[in-house]
């Protein structure tokens, strides 16, 4: 019997990374939305569909159908409650979209991407609600941290993926390859580079007074806050506002456009129909594709074979034990640890109280 053909919406979709992963396993986009202008000319320029816009204004309910969903949703601050509330409810931020969504339509699964340090923001309460509002609607959860290094692209860019099952079943996120293409395969031609991508003389003598060592060749080097600047073989993370200067290719000119959709994964027949300035802002808001392609692959072996989720007994709490689908030893040992620094923390609490 063939596998089965998985319908996707496309939540947040920028420029359709998310969505490329996914159809490499035979995916069909029924649904996509993105709010960005620029973005949706490029979606629509590759994917022959212009994105629906602010997904505010459109009813749950009025979603096609799907199978799974996908949202690289944007790390959108939670307020913490505090007045004897606990965490503060989902209303008001971008998230609780996908949690109406994933409630009116339950969909079999969904991925969801977003920054790193979203784990940890608000000492992270923020990352306990989400995961709490996901488990509630009934899914079995797992996440982790990724870089896109660790996934042939020579671009450091640490995200956290989130995937969820509706049914109970097993899923292993994809190993890792551990080795990068190097930056010789990515890079255009100087030849081939206009002159207005060159830096002056005197920006380029100011980076090589700032830097330390000999710098490999090729090379990006990166500005950081501080002006410090690090010569590496592949490039820090691409940021949609970052400045013009903040990579620079061999200390002597930007990256052009296609580069950078090279660094996320992008293959060279994605359609670029913007100006530089827009192309560099939505390649700077998107996924690594690679990654995204090994995600989807091991949610596509685990819908097809359905192996039920592995139960691990974890206290999680002072009150009563809760189950966690096993992760990593390493990352169990996390989990103990925080509980015990969290109990021996409510210990001295009560002996001042007392």
């Amino acid at each position: 019997m063939a596998d089965k053909k998985y319908k996707t919406i496309d939540l947040f979709a920028g420029i359709g990374g998310i969505r490329l992963g996914f159809e490499a396993y035979g995916c069909e986009t029924v649904f996509s939305s993105e709010w960005d202008k620029e973005a949706q000319k490029m979606y629509e320029a590759n994917f022959g569909e212009k994105p629906f816009g602010d997904i505010n204004l459109i009813e749950p309910e009025d979603i096609p159908d799907h199978d799974i969903l996908l949202a690289g949703f944007p790390c959108q601050p939670f307020s913490i409650a505090g007045k004897g509330l606990g965490f503060a409810d989902t209303r008001g931020t971008l998230f609780f979209n996908i949690e109406a969504i994933l409630q009116a339509k339950r969909p079999q699964a969904f991925l969801l991407e977003n920054v790193k340090r979203l784990t940890t923001h608000d000492n992270g309460q923020t990352f306990a609600v989400i995961l709490e509002k996901l488990r509630s609607l009934g899914y079995t959860v797992y996440h982790k941290v990724f870089n896109s290094l660790d996934f042939g692209v020579p671009q450091k860019r640490e995200r956290i993926y989130i995937v969820g099952f509706l049914d109970p079943i097993h899923f292993k996120f994809p190993k890792p390859l551990g080795f990068y293409q190097p930056l010789s395969e990515i890079l255009q031609d100087e030849s081939e580079i206009p002159k207005s991508y060159f830096l002056s003389d005197d920006i380029k003598q100011q980076r090589l007074n700032a830097l330390k060592g000999v710098p490999p060749f090729p090379s990006i080097w990166h500005q950081n806050i501080g002006g410090n600047i690090s010569a590496l073989p592949y490039s820090c993370a691409l940021r949609a506002g970052g400045s013009y200067n903040y990579l620079v290719v061999n200390g002597v000119r930007r990256l052009t456009d296609r580069e950078m959709l090279r660094l996320q994964g992008f293959p060279d027949t994605f359609k670029i129909n913007l100006p530089y300035t827009q192309a560099r802002k939505v390649a700077g808001n998107s996924v690594s594709v690679p990654v995204i392609q090994a995600i989807a692959g091991e949610m596509m072996n685990a819908l097809k074979h359905q192996k039920e989720a592995i139960k691990e007994n974890v206290q999680l709490t002072l009150l009563e034990p809760q189950y966690e689908y096993k992760r990593s030893k390493a990352s169990l040992r996390r989990a103990l640890t925080k509980t015990r620094k969290a109990k021996r923390a409510m210990l001295q609490k009560w002996r001042r109280i007392v």
